[in-house]
């Protein structure tokens, strides 16, 4: 997805950076506390506390199956909770059916397990691309799917948030949970692509 913007605006980070900057100089805003709070979207409330749900979920049939009931239960007893996670739904990823996510009227998304979203599930052009041709949007973002293969999008909102158990790759049979956890990425979690054998 293009980080296009309208005529004569700046791009957006180039935005907030000047934000911060003028909230600061008038004493504002801390930006050691800035720092801090993004530090921890970035890491501990992050993609890796999804990737830690996905790792259980993989080793462990019965809490797989409390997650698929009841994600929002199931992703609490590992103490990921928060704004943004109040209510998330999980579906998994199967040879046969490939959820997809996106968030079509603004960016609803499940910060305890995923982070901070990425720039492109915010894009316009992501957002209104992938409901009409998931299957062109997922083959730009480097996913070749099986035309057998059924695609549905899951759309978030501020009452559903959607994560996705992707599928566990070949090979990962005796990985423990800890080094399954490492391989989960974000983007596998959201559906863009899979997640990759070690």
């Amino acid at each position: 997805m293009s980080e296009t913007t309208p005529a004569g605006r700046l791009p957006v980070e180039l935005r907030a950076e000047a934000l911060e900057q003028l909230l600061t100089e008038r004493g504002l805003v801390d930006p050691v506390v800035m720092d801090e709070l993004v530090q921890t979207y970035e890491t501990s409330v992050g993609p890796m506390n999804g990737a830690k749900v996905v790792a259980r979920a993989w080793t462990d049939p019965e809490y797989r199956r409390r997650l698929l009931a009841d994600g929002t239960a199931a992703i609490a007893e590992l103490g990921f909770t928060g704004p943004g996670g109040e209510h998330i739904v999980v579906v998994e990823n199967t040879p046969r059916r490939h959820n997809v996510i996106v968030c079509t009227l603004c960016s609803c998304y499940p910060w305890p397990v995923l982070g901070l979203p990425p720039s492109w599930y915010k894009d316009p052009a992501y957002r209104a691309r992938v409901v009409r041709e998931p299957r062109a949007v997922l083959a730009e973002m480097g996913l070749e799917l099986p035309a057998e293969t059924e695609i549905v999008v899951r759309d978030s909102t501020s009452e559903v948030r959607w994560l996705v158990l992707p599928q566990r790759p070949h090979g990962t049979e005796n990985l423990p949970e800890e080094q399954l956890a490492q391989l989960v990425t974000r983007d596998a979690m959201i559906g863009v692509a899979k997640v990759p054998p070690p």
